[in-house]
């Protein structure tokens, strides 16, 4: 056997130029004997050599690490009561040997603090001699990137990585055509700072695979149905009269002057609409004409639609959209998922309106229009059952091919199932089911099966088949089997180079969250995907696609952490104008504008700083920007003064980096160093208390963080922290301007956005914090760069990527650092066509 680094040392003797000399002679086969005699005595002349110089280089290594770290770091990193709760001791005894994960984790804690300059500390009196450092961080380097090289040799940069749910929803609509909103059916994923498409924090209990089976049961039932089964689509209309009550008290719309009128009003569930009620889960579109009844001069009624059982015992109600409605009778058209027995509520949703008070939680009819309220008025409606994705002959297409298949009547799947007939002999049904199971598989399976992968699903058919199950039935069974196999749930990927399949799913699923279209599965067959001019049309050609326009949505939710969106509720007494309309206006306007600057490939600097952004009359109105009408977004001019930050001046941003109350610097500066400037902040160490330091006599935020910073366990991270953080204490909560914090005594307390960065550089407040980090495009490229690539690969980046996400950074900087420069950059590099 080769010698190999398990036996020979840390270093690694592989990378041993003799090592590899010596490889070459041993390998040769002349035809004379003594040549051959000859080269094989080289090879071992060679061979001692390189075990001789590896083990003076190993001896010479642990010396120059355990000196440095004597002489420098011991004195506060030993023993229990260790700076940080970083003990040495251990890592001295088992040296540069990097046994297990939490040991190399440390190793390049070490080579990061070293290499940055924070440690040792400035003000700790250490004066380190230069070249020893060097040596030591030359050493380190050399070591953690060797065995992080061999981990990934061994078992690849990503362990097994399954669909997340997302990924999972969008696959079975893909291959199936269906249009069930099934995410909502499977297990929430703990809530962390991770990407849900990172392998290492994927857990799969026996609870998920319950789940699995379900949603496959689902999918495949509803697939099967609407083959098997006339078409369930439908129209009707509903009069304004139908649409209201006509009693005297109630919360549906009151009927006044032939429209079905909602006041504005904070009444519970003020706005239902009981014939819309769904018979059963579907998609649904509603088309209705409306108008707005006392009008506010400035602006329409801003509206909102949402849809639950509108009752007391279920108050939860899902948002579906908004619409602003004016003096001017309009059309509003909107698609939405309703689950069975739920219904539409349409209202005025607005905070800023004027509101009706009713008694006795009804209202009668004209009560609001007394009391001078805008309103809305709905004159007619028209209901319609749709699907969304494939019709339903596409599906049996899917399901049974070119086969003419005759269904009768039936009051159930499973009556469906077995009166579906085919007229065919047996023989040539099992020679269909063969090719039909084969192209399922591919399907399912991302890439051609194989023969005898194909023979074990069909021997799944013919014995269900054979036993009496009729075709379909026999068909059903065998792909339930195909979508319960971990060939399914898990992208398939040997360690090493992705080959062209492999490759196709990854991108795809980076990009669409879904599987590959007939377009990549061509480019996959002919190999022409592992191109990287290939590759870059690719990316081009999916973004243009309508499956595209979720790629935004989809990694911001993650990166940006706008999933969490809803996880606090602002308090309406301290903030009386936030509303739903506000909170998702906010998201759209964060994804219309990464839209624009991805698709225009703007520079990365627009991140953080901008003369732009995407409006509607509502938000604007809650920014307090003003000539911005209507109520679809469209790019607004900012003047100096105007939120000129990016994204970090988005209420999308804010909102879900403060807690609903209060906004706090360290939250808000751990945001915006690890998601926006790719600064490592590592979590606070078991030593340092929860609770903050002895703060008595601070008054203020900033006192309280200068009293926390003086804590040398503290200030490394805060120094990365507290800039961003104090930057952004210029808005709220809900992301408005503020110069003052709110108090409930008479005096305020004004907002000190001033502050001092990491590298020495003052600021007065968020305008200027924001022009100096706009001003190092490259760190901003590189840390979107990595996010690219965790998000697109399922792994975070390694000490062994570390060169090549250099390299890739500084090739940007001749095209300006621009953001779809940097992911076409990100899908062609080697770590996202790596394992």
């Amino acid at each position: 056997p080769k010698p190999g680094p398990a036996n020979i040392g840390h270093l690694g003797f592989m990378a041993n130029p003799q090592w590899q000399l010596a490889n070459t002679f041993g390998q040769l086969r002349p035809r004379s004997r003594f040549l051959a005699r000859g080269f094989r005595v080289l090879a071992v002349m060679l061979l001692g050599i390189g075990f001789l110089e590896q083990s003076i280089l190993a001896k010479e290594s642990k010396d120059t690490h355990q000196a440095f770290l004597t002489e420098n770091c011991m004195d506060c990193h030993s023993g229990s009561e260790a700076e940080a709760g970083l003990d040495l001791e251990p890592l001295m005894t088992t040296g540069l040997k990097a046994s297990n994960e939490q040991n190399f984790a440390t190793w390049v804690r070490i080579y990061d603090r070293i290499e940055s300059g924070e440690m040792p500390p400035q003000d700790s009196g250490y004066e380190i001699d230069p070249e020893q450092q060097d040596q030591l961080l030359a050493t380190l380097k050399s070591h953690l990137k060797e065995q992080a090289s061999q981990r990934y040799a061994s078992g690849g940069r990503v362990s097994a990585r399954r669909l997340t749910n997302l990924q999972l929803e969008r696959t079975l609509h893909s291959i199936l055509g269906v249009d069930i909103p099934l995410a909502r059916e499977m297990p929430e994923p703990p809530r962390s700072e991770a990407y849900s498409t990172e392998a290492r924090y994927q857990a799969f209990s026996h609870f998920h695979v319950e789940q699995h089976l379900h949603v496959v049961d689902l999918a495949l039932d509803e697939a099967f149905r609407r083959a098997l089964s006339p078409p369930d689509e439908w129209t009707r209309e509903l009069s304004a009269k139908q649409i209201s009550r006509t009693r005297t008290r109630t919360r549906e719309p009151e009927y006044i002057n032939e429209a079905a009128v909602v006041w504005s009003s904070t009444l519970s569930f003020y706005g239902r609409l009981p014939a819309t009620t769904a018979r059963r889960s579907g998609w649904y579109r509603f088309e209705f004409d409306v108008s707005s009844l006392n009008t506010p001069k400035d602006h329409g009624v801003f509206c909102t639609v949402r849809t639950g059982q509108c009752v007391s015992s279920a108050p939860l109600l899902s948002w579906v959209g908004s619409f602003e409605a004016s003096k001017k009778r309009k059309t509003v058209v909107l698609e939405t998922w309703i689950p069975r027995d739920q219904m539409l509520e349409i209202r005025p949703g607005d905070r800023t309106l004027r509101m009706a008070r009713f008694r006795g939680g009804q209202s009668a009819n004209g009560e609001g229009g007394k009391q001078n309220v805008p309103g809305i008025q709905i004159h007619g409606m028209k209901v319609s059952r749709v699907h969304q994705g494939a019709e339903d002959e596409q599906i049996r297409n899917i399901l049974f091919g070119d086969l003419e298949i005759r269904t009768a009547r039936a009051s159930s799947l499973e009556q469906a199932l077995e009166r579906c007939e085919i007229k065919l002999p047996a023989s040539e049904l099992k020679g269909k089911a063969r090719g039909l199971i084969g192209d399922f598989a591919f399907r399912a399976f991302r890439r051609p099966a194989s023969g005898k992968t194909v023979d074990f699903y069909y021997q799944v058919f013919e014995e269900a088949f054979e036993g009496g199950e009729s075709f379909a039935e026999a068909l059903h069974g065998c792909y339930r089997a195909i979508l319960c196999s971990a060939r399914f749930l898990y992208l398939y990927e040997e360690p090493g180079t992705l080959d062209a399949y492999a490759l196709a799913s990854r991108l795809s699923y980076f990009l669409w969250n879904s599987p590959p279209d007939d377009e990549l599965y061509r480019s996959a067959a002919s190999k022409a995907i592992l191109r990287a001019g290939e590759l870059a049309k690719q990316v081009d050609r999916m973004l243009a696609d309508e499956l595209g326009k979720s790629f935004v949505p989809d990694f911001a939710a993650e990166w940006l952490q706008l999933r969490d969106i809803d996880f606090t509720q602002p308090d309406t007494r301290l903030f009386r104008d936030f509303d739903p309309i506000v909170q998702n206006e906010m998201l759209d306007e964060t994804h219309a504008y990464l839209q624009h600057a991805l698709d225009q490939n703007q520079s990365v600097s627009r991140l953080v700083q901008s003369d732009f952004t995407f409006l509607n009359n509502r938000l604007a109105r809650y920014y307090g920007i003003e000539n911005v009408e209507g109520d679809k977004l469209r790019k607004v001019s900012l003047r100096d003064g105007q939120r000129g930050g990016g994204l970090l001046s988005q209420g999308s941003i804010l909102k879900v980096t403060a807690n609903g109350t209060s906004t706090s610097p360290v939250l808000r500066g751990v945001w915006v160093a690890r998601r926006i400037l790719g600064q490592e902040i590592a979590d606070p160490p078991e030593n340092v208390p929860a609770i903050e330091p002895d703060i008595r006599g601070a008054t203020t935020i900033r006192e309280q963080l200068e009293k926390h910073r003086s804590q040398p366990d503290c200030a490394s991270c805060h120094s990365k922290i507290d800039a961003p953080g104090f930057a952004l204490e210029s808005f709220d909560p809900t992301g408005k301007w503020r110069d003052y914090y709110s108090r409930s005594g008479k005096k305020k307390q004004k907002v000190d956005a001033s502050y001092t960065t990491r590298d020495g550089k003052d600021f007065a407040g968020f305008d200027e914090f924001c022009s100096i980090v706009a001003s190092d495009p490259e760190s901003l490229a590189k840390n979107l760069l990595n996010q690219f690539l965790c998000y697109g690969t399922g792994a975070e980046i390694g000490f062994a990527d570390r060169d090549e996400i250099n390299t890739i950074t500084k090739q940007l900087k001749s095209d300006d650092y621009r953001i779809r420069s940097i992911l076409i950059a990100a899908v062609r590099s080697q770590i996202f066509r790596t394992k």
